[in-house]
């Protein structure tokens, strides 16, 4: 008797197929007249011993919608650091964490003794040597858990991308354009980690050749919200891709021309976010604290102090407030940012937008007029009053809050 092989009955058992050993003419006949049996024999073998081959394939709905929310929540992740890292710069903690450990720092201190000894390491640095010399344990750990608020929830920013991704991975929900998307997006949370603590370590050399206040590169810290805003960009648009429905809208001239505005006013949001990046690293913030005049001036007579001129727009205090003024608010036509959110509202309420299909487009540009609104009113605030009022952070808060929108 001859075994062939094992499959599944409906009852749960196994059935054996077997049959009488045939004569050597019998099995030559059957070897060429049935090829297509044995491999149905073969395949049933297969699968009956590895049942995990049978699992059926995930339904493209519910695996765009699952994959889609996720991101979603992704993106809320990263507009909460970066709402937390304003707020840490804000209060000056940034410098209080000296070290960086992935695991071992995740525990704070407990004890007198382990408080003591974190703030003697501290000590050493040149941010309490020449700032904050008379500063108590009491303030000090305030500071440091500010800056160990923003680091725990970067680490639960990276767990929410990397630890869903590879289940979504293993289990067939991520088709090939969403696996090369997803690790972009994981090499970009590990890469913003590794960015901070660069960030950090700048503001933690001794310079010698500066009489200025220890603080962290603007380059570095500029690069570093550059990197968390391309992040979120990405992650919110991708999963607004997967839940949305597309439209199939008609190539008009008024619609192309509305696209193009609508990316021309997208980077210039991301080069004014990029701008205040330097406002921040520099404390530019504090040079000229009048509107819409700088001083008495329209233009400041140290624009151009340094030399070359080109070293101005990155480590002149006063230039990069400036440019910081005229990219959101523009006199020349070329770098309007305000003025092109109101071309954009403007444009979308001629009457080739006024179709239903347009329903949503028409919600956007409303939106983002009234964000438009708010952030101009939050900078012009923060400039001229909430700069030196002890409770700014709100207002700091909102400020980076609509910033993340706008994008």
């Amino acid at each position: 008797m001859l075994l062939r092989a094992f499959t599944w009955q409906d009852s749960g058992c196994i059935r054996l197929l077997v049959e009488e050993e045939p004569s050597p003419s019998q099995q030559c006949l059957r070897w060429w007249r049935c090829p297509q049996a044995r491999t149905q024999h073969g395949t049933v073998s297969e699968v009956a011993s590895h049942p995990r081959l049978a699992v059926p394939s995930i339904p493209k709905a519910v695996r765009d919608r699952t994959i889609g929310r996720w991101l979603l929540i992704c993106s809320g992740t990263v507009a909460g650091a970066v709402v937390l890292g304003g707020v840490t710069r804000l209060t000056e903690s940034g410098l209080s964490m000296v070290d960086w450990h992935l695991v071992r720092e995740m525990k704070p201190p407990q004890s007198q003794q382990e408080w003591e000894a974190e703030f003697q390491k501290y000590q050493q640095f040149p941010e309490f040597k020449i700032l904050n010399h008379d500063m108590t344990l009491t303030e000090f750990k305030f500071i440091w858990y500010m800056e160990y608020s923003h680091r725990m929830w970067g680490r639960l920013v990276g767990l929410a991308y990397i630890i869903p991704a590879a289940y979504f991975w293993r289990k067939g929900y991520l088709n090939r354009s969403l696996k090369t998307r997803v690790l972009a997006l994981c090499g970009l949370v590990c890469f913003q980690g590794l960015l901070g603590w660069y960030m950090v370590k700048s503001g933690l050399e001794e310079k010698t050749d500066s009489h200025d206040i220890p603080r962290v590169s603007q380059y570095r810290l500029a690069a570093h919200l550059g990197s968390a805003l391309i992040l979120y960009c990405s992650s919110l648009w991708t999963g607004l891709s997967l839940l949305l429905p597309l439209h199939k809208l008609p190539e008009t001239h008024q619609l192309l021309r509305l696209r193009r505005f609508s990316y021309g006013t997208a980077g210039l949001v991301f080069l004014t976010a990029i701008s205040g990046a330097f406002v921040a690293g520099l404390d530019a913030g504090l040079v000229y604290n009048s509107f819409p005049k700088m001083g008495e001036h329209w233009v400041p007579d140290d624009l151009l102090a340094f030399s070359p001129r080109l070293k101005n727009f990155f480590e002149n205090p006063t230039t990069v407030q400036f440019d910081h003024r005229i990219l959101w608010n523009g006199l020349p036509k070329e770098a309007k940012n305000f003025p092109r959110c109101l071309s954009v509202y403007r444009l979308h309420r001629t009457e080739s937008f006024r179709e239903p299909c347009l329903s949503r487009l028409s919600q956007v540009c409303t939106c983002f007029l009234g964000r438009s609104l708010s952030q101009a009113g939050l900078g012009w605030q923060w400039l001229l009053y909430w700069l030196w009022h002890t409770s700014r952070s709100p207002w700091v808060s909102a400020h980076y809050s609509c910033m993340s929108q706008l994008l």
